[in-house]
């Protein structure tokens, strides 16, 4: 791989996990308030080494070892940073199934949002999903018998893929649904103590983590790079939780920006699963592209916002 390609999928895994990850940084900031400065030292430094060395770092090793229960858990790890040809064939011809079902991930992830998350309309379209959003659950059945369907035709353990990516879909967006219940009764006040508010805040990490480590795979299937990318945007987001969280989020569209990447992310790794190869490039030129748009959509309102007030 060369050393330019290398560069976009870092700068490109960074910017897609910052990205990704602004809700958690909120989250993160309104929780940490309601707590002591002690409790917020020791979640800004330890906090940040569990969510950047080993959830980023072991999830990805988890998932390898999933699709390659062959090499054992220490073998994944190991296989992970070997140079050997024949380990790096072995993860690269289980790659379909990684990717089809981190594809489908994905995929309900953005048609959740589309249809059912509340939000500041970035596009004219957006507003005739949100008032159809019961049609949620039909178009995302309609998808995965359609993807199942096909795969089945190619390999019966590819479409198990899919069929897994579904359900870890709606078992983490459970999981998250039940965190902002949680949040909203932390912000009303609470008798639980600062750790375990700290323990909340890890374990939200963690259901965090997994859109951005999934989506990783569409960029590279080379753990380092992946380790690397998520690490960087780890730390950003860590230091956007510390000093810039209320400029952050007066930028409207960033949300936006992060799910429509993981729209195309999603597209690229199902059709990347069907055999259809796409280069390494087109995923982090297309991150860029996405969030730059709506970067520059949100400067735009925010500029406006700002003169009206001025």
């Amino acid at each position: 791989m060369e050393i330019t390609t290398i560069v976009l999928i870092v700068l490109g895994l960074t910017l897609f996990e910052t990205i990704n990850s602004i809700d958690n940084a909120v989250i993160n900031a309104e929780v940490l308030g309601t707590v002591s400065p002690k409790a917020r030292r020791w979640f800004l430094t330890w906090g940040m080494f569990v969510a950047v060395f080993l959830v980023r770092g072991f999830l990805p090793l988890l998932i390898v070892w999933a699709v390659i229960p062959s090499l054992g858990l220490w073998g994944a790890v190991t296989a992970t940073f070997s140079s050997d040809p024949a380990v790096v064939a072995a993860i690269e011809r289980s790659g379909p199934v990684l990717l089809i079902g981190a594809g489908i991930f994905l995929l309900f992830l953005f048609l959740h949002w589309l249809f059912l998350e509340p939000k500041r309309l970035g596009l004219r379209a957006e507003k005739f999903f949100l008032d159809n959003g019961l049609w949620f659950f039909a178009t995302a059945s309609a998808i995965l018998a359609i993807v199942i369907w096909e795969a089945i035709k190619i390999d019966p353990i590819l479409a198990f893929g899919a069929s897994i990516g579904a359900s870890g879909f709606f078992i983490i967006n459970g999981f998250k649904d039940n965190a902002e219940k949680a949040e909203i009764e932390l912000k009303k006040g609470s008798n639980k103590s600062d750790w375990s508010k700290i323990l909340y805040l890890e374990m939200i990490d963690g259901a965090f983590s997994i859109d951005g480590v999934l989506g990783a795979f569409a960029f590279t299937l080379s753990v380092p790079l992946i380790l690397i990318g998520n690490g960087l945007g780890a730390l950003v987001v860590r230091q956007i939780t510390v000093s810039n969280i209320d400029r952050i989020k007066r930028y409207a569209y960033l949300k936006h920006g992060a799910m429509y990447s993981i729209l195309m992310l999603g597209i690229i790794m199902l059709t990347d699963s069907f055999g259809v190869h796409i280069p390494s490039y087109i995923s982090p030129l297309l991150t860029f592209t996405i969030v730059g748009f709506f970067f520059w959509k949100s400067l735009r309102v925010l500029r406006g916002e700002e003169m009206a007030c001025g």
